[in-house]
């Protein structure tokens, strides 16, 4: 197993088998997934949780869970994953034979506006950066999903309307299929 990442209050470390059900509450709780298509079951979280291993074992690198040092307690989710999807900015990188990943993280409600998402998100930054030798690191959401827009901002990363995309996985006309793209260079930067 790899080395776990730590922040000042964070512990950013592989899902373990005893994190499925607090992992799947927080997946379940209709505000954390409300900028997604639905709130997970049970069984789909436990399936989430063997595709993150999955992309682990595959690539070296994937959403981490974050525990919350002074408690112990699983607080969230925060990490990077190659876009495998079919879209401009990934096909593009593609092309120029690199990988494109994104950055993501999900907490649970009871931690919101304490500045988890932008520490926990600066720590996988730095790996992906640093560890991975990763040259970009792009996030993704929906135009309305203001607190990940500002975690974006908080991190640097920089948003261009010509980057903005169809969401390929949800069909034609739903709500959340309109995304916004947010950038950042590995040269740009400031851990």
């Amino acid at each position: 197993m790899e080395t776990p990442l730590e922040t000042g209050r964070l512990l950013l470390r592989r899902l373990r088998a005893d994190d499925l059900d607090s992992f799947a509450a927080m997946n379940a709780d209709a505000a954390v997934m409300r900028y997604f298509r639905s709130p997970l079951t049970h069984d789909e979280s436990a399936a989430f949780m063997q595709r993150i291993d999955t992309h682990f074992d595959t690539h070296g690198f994937g959403f981490w869970a974050v525990e919350e040092i002074s408690s112990g307690n699983l607080v969230g989710l925060t990490g990077l994953a190659r876009v495998m999807f079919d879209a401009p900015f990934a096909n593009d990188a593609r092309a120029l034979g690199a990988p494109c990943v994104e950055i993501g993280w999900r907490f649970v409600a009871g931690v919101w506006g304490r500045g988890y998402a932008p520490e926990a998100a600066r720590a996988a930054l730095a790996a992906g950066f640093g560890r991975f030798g990763l040259d970009e690191i792009v996030a993704f959401t929906v135009p309305d999903n203001a607190p990940s827009r500002r975690v974006m901002q908080k991190l640097g990363m920089t948003h261009s309307p010509a980057d903005d995309f169809e969401h390929p996985n949800l069909p034609e006309g739903h709500a959340l299929r309109p995304h916004v793209l947010y950038r950042l260079k590995a040269a740009d930067f400031a851990d």
